[in-house]
């Protein structure tokens, strides 16, 4: 399941930062429901919302290359030998799969990050996405509502 599911994630972002590419780069915006979803063609050279765009190469390599590869490494470990619950693998799976995603557009394309998805309702937006990004932030979120849930629960059965 851990292989499906990070292979499902991370082509999705593969395939559809190619499309980005050849379809978005160079060409004006393709907004939908009223602005509410705009694809717009980005490269970004450092991570979330930019940040660490400036900083010194060595920096960029540690924080936003080796770092992130040796926790990924970490956790496919962690999900191959020792995680017992199915939807920790499931979700774990899902944002490692995005990571990786974004990873590889680092390692192999100077740091260029592929971005092209912007939500929002007139001023309130979020930054430029990619597929990756989606996966990592939703999969972090639904992993934090199921850790809560289960907090929940075995707070009951102690009481």
């Amino acid at each position: 399941m851990t292989a499906v599911i990070f292979l499902a994630n991370y082509s999705l972002d593969r395939i559809t930062k190619q499309l980005a590419l050849k379809y978005l780069s160079g060409r004006e915006p393709i907004r939908l429901l009223n602005d509410l979803l705009i694809f717009r063609y980005a490269e970004n050279t450092g991570a979330f919302l930019s940040m660490g765009t400036d900083w010194n190469v060595y920096v960029k390599y540690l924080l936003l290359l080796i770092i992130p590869i040796i926790i990924c490494i970490i956790g496919i470990l962690h999900l191959m030998f020792r995680e017992g619950k199915v939807y920790r693998v499931a979700i774990i799976s899902c944002i490692i799969g995005g990571g990786i995603g974004n990873l590889a557009d680092r390692l192999f394309n100077e740091f260029r990050v592929i971005d092209f998805i912007n939500v929002g309702i007139g001023n309130l937006r979020t930054g430029i996405l990619n597929v990756a990004d989606l996966s990592v932030t939703f999969g972090c979120i639904v992993l934090l509502v199921f850790e809560g849930l289960e907090s929940s629960r075995a707070r009951k059965v102690d009481t």
